[in-house]
């Protein structure tokens, strides 16, 4: 069966060499065709978007809790509860992921997404009560637009309220939550850099489903997986192309040292980068595994992001696993990558243009 994803035709219920997966029994195993992000189950997905303002927060909600785990590459992370999703640690389930604008300050809304989930009875029974574990990774949208406002714990709140509260429907994509804020291409500056947001995909194995949100906020160009041709990044001095970053940063290099300080203007401010994604898969997986999940997965941004991983970039994939499919777990950072390198690439040609830079989805 074949169905469309950001333009793209996808073969469903095919192992990755081709042939149909097979069940734990060895026989053929028909699975569900899922189209969209919000439909797998478990999990309730909503955003809070304050386009005027320039940012927003996304929530992905994992009522019955899953197995969690994360994966830090960027040099500037603004982060809240990734210590405990290491393997050694005794917490062993995850209750929701919040993606943020905002930087730092964006780390209010996991706040009242905790807040929320405990008016509702979900969490960690700590005998007195729940304790909802709530992770969660901010990106850089302050220079985009106001400064001055960034995600609330209220619109935390309020966004993880409607992902409980409303029947699941196709998620938006482009320029809502997290993504509502997020540019690309940003070391010729501002004036040459373009607009960038959220991003999903879903990708299929038999009975094994990975799907991944992705709010691209990169330095870097974003390009096409699959055919490498950019997708949004830095363009060119007439705005009828691009530039190649890589190229661009060491033909700097030989020009002048790249440590900041050196010709500023040239490239972008310090920690005002990162793209911060969840993927989703009904595997299941330990701690140890939902790791190695994630630094596989991690490589799904060099796939589709170059340069990637700089020190201005805070770049973290959260995993969750509702453990519902036993799968080796090669096979499922294998599809998990797939998915977080094309939800990347959604995010950037979803973004629409919005308070002056063009996004590709209005050219």
């Amino acid at each position: 069966m074949t169905r469309q994803i950001g333009g793209r035709t996808v073969t469903d219920g095919r192992a990755l060499n081709g042939s149909t997966a097979l069940d734990q029994q060895g026989a053929h195993s028909p699975a569900t065709t899922i189209a969209d992000v919000s439909q797998i189950p478990g999990i309730r997905i909503a955003h809070h978007t304050d386009e005027e303002n320039g940012t927003g927060c996304t929530v992905i909600v994992c009522p019955a809790g899953a197995t969690g785990a994360v994966d830090v590459r960027g040099g500037a992370p603004a982060t809240r509860e990734t210590d405990l999703l290491r393997p050694e640690e005794t917490v062993d389930v995850l209750h929701a992921v919040v993606l943020s604008g905002g930087s730092a300050y964006g780390l209010a809304a996991s706040v009242g997404v905790a807040e929320e989930l405990e008016r509702r009875g979900i969490g960690l029974d700590v005998q007195v009560g729940v304790v909802p574990i709530v992770s969660g990774a901010c990106l850089f949208d302050l220079a985009f637009a106001n400064p001055n406002v960034r995600p609330t714990a209220a619109d935390g709140a309020r966004a993880c309220a409607l992902a409980l509260d409303n029947a699941p429907t196709p998620l938006p994509r482009g320029n809502v939550g997290a993504g509502c804020g997020c540019t690309v291409g940003k070391l010729g500056g501002p004036t040459r850099a373009m607009k960038s947001g959220l991003g999903t995909d879903v990708e299929q194995a038999g009975p094994l489903l990975c799907g991944a949100v992705a709010a691209v906020n990169a330095c870097g160009n974003v390009v096409d997986p699959d055919t490498g041709e950019v997708i949004a990044g830095m363009r060119s001095q007439d705005g009828t192309g691009f530039v190649d970053e890589c190229e661009l940063a060491l033909s700097m290099a030989a020009r002048m040292p790249l440590d900041p300080g050196h010709d500023g203007s040239a490239r972008p401010p310090v920690r005002t980068n990162t793209t911060i994604s969840c993927v989703i898969t009904n595997a299941q997986l330990t701690k140890a595994q939902a790791t190695k999940v994630a630094q596989m997965t991690a490589d799904g941004y060099a796939h589709a992001i170059r340069p990637t991983h700089t020190t201005n970039d805070g770049d973290s994939v959260f995993v969750m696993a509702t453990g519902e499919v036993e799968v080796p777990v090669d096979v499922v950072g294998i599809l998990a990558t797939r998915a977080l390198e094309r939800a990347i690439a959604d995010g950037a040609r979803s973004a629409k243009t919005s308070h002056g830079l063009v996004g590709a989805a209005s050219l």
